[in-house]
């Protein structure tokens, strides 16, 4: 029988039942719809998955023989990069952009108005209830000060507005700069990075991983920033070269850096950056809130209102571009 299966979590598993009802009354007819965390139970019946939506190992997704359509539950498609046989031909494929927008524009401004007013360096103070506020040199007011925001999808552009109001001088790359962006003074395409690097008191990576942006940051890029500035990345580790990053950060290439995201997760114990005071670590979570699965499931519910009237489907991916 066709089947739409809803492979989450167990801790998630939950918040999405309420949902059953509009899925069941949304689905094509005569498709029976599964919500479960078994992963030997969907091994069982994933042969008949015409819809699948959560997130499923690429081993697992390969024998969805007659998939048509599958949802993941995040924004990220990179894992296509690595495991490209994995989604059936033929398949669809949606993801969740759009999504995270308000948590992460807050994430990034979190780090910068952390670094702005030193608050790492408070938070170590406090650890060892030592009474010392950061000298005068160490702090700093952001009208005026320059943020070179790469990627203006949903979170980069929420970013940029925000960031705005606050008085910073926002620069914006993305593939189509002839587009306008709110709060963005200024818009270019990738190819004048080399110019902008230097300009900027802090760079924010908001971009998928894709062959394009995988190693965007290395050695020659970190060198060309300013020892003042700080680098922000909530897109995904493999944008920068980690060892290079770590070398800029010990040396003074740049100033500090938060991080959400890492080459390899969990970030390693041994890792150099768990211990520098100039850097910001968060175990990869900018994307979370307590209403992730509400906003989630109304991207699925409405696309799934789109695939049964044949309507074309919200967030599609280009496999070739991964994003």
């Amino acid at each position: 029988m066709p089947t739409l299966l809803l492979c989450l979590p167990a801790d998630r598993i939950a918040l999405v039942e309420p949902y059953r009802a509009e899925l069941e009354r949304l689905a094509p007819a005569g498709m029976q719809v599964i919500i479960t965390s078994d992963q030997e139970a969907v091994a069982q019946i994933i042969g008949d998955a015409e819809i699948l939506a959560g997130g499923l190992p690429p081993e697992l997704l390969s024998k969805a023989v007659n998939l048509r359509w599958y949802q993941q539950w995040g924004a990220g498609a990179d894992w296509l990069m690595r495991h490209p046989e994995s989604l059936p031909a033929g398949a669809v494929l949606t993801n969740m952009s759009g999504l995270h927008a308000v948590q992460i524009s807050e994430h990034i401004l979190s780090y910068i108005l952390a670094f702005a007013r030193n608050l790492p360096a408070a938070i170590r103070m406090q650890e060892q209830h030592i009474w010392q506020p950061a000298g005068w040199d160490q702090l700093f007011e952001l009208p005026g000060k320059v943020l070179l925001l790469l990627g203006l999808g949903g979170i980069g552009s929420r970013t940029a507005m925000i960031a705005s109001a606050l008085g910073l001088y926002v620069i914006g790359v993305r593939n189509h700069s002839d587009y306008p962006a709110e709060g963005v003074a200024e818009l270019y395409d990738p190819q004048k990075l080399p110019e902008l690097w230097p300009r900027a008191d802090f760079t924010a990576v908001a971009l998928p991983l894709t062959p394009a942006t995988s190693g965007l940051i290395g050695q020659t890029e970190l060198r060309m920033m300013k020892p003042s500035s700080y680098l922000i990345n909530i897109g995904r580790g493999g944008i920068i070269d980690e060892p290079a990053l770590i070398q800029a950060l010990s040396e003074g290439w740049i100033a500090g850096a938060g991080l959400d995201v890492f080459a390899n997760e969990p970030l390693p114990a041994d890792s150099p950056l768990w211990d520098m005071p100039n850097v910001i670590i968060t175990a990869h979570y900018a994307g979370r809130t307590s209403v992730h699965e509400q906003g989630a499931m109304a991207i699925l519910l409405d696309n799934l209102k789109r695939y049964t009237t044949q309507q074309p489907l919200r967030n599609v991916v280009d496999r070739v571009r991964g994003y």
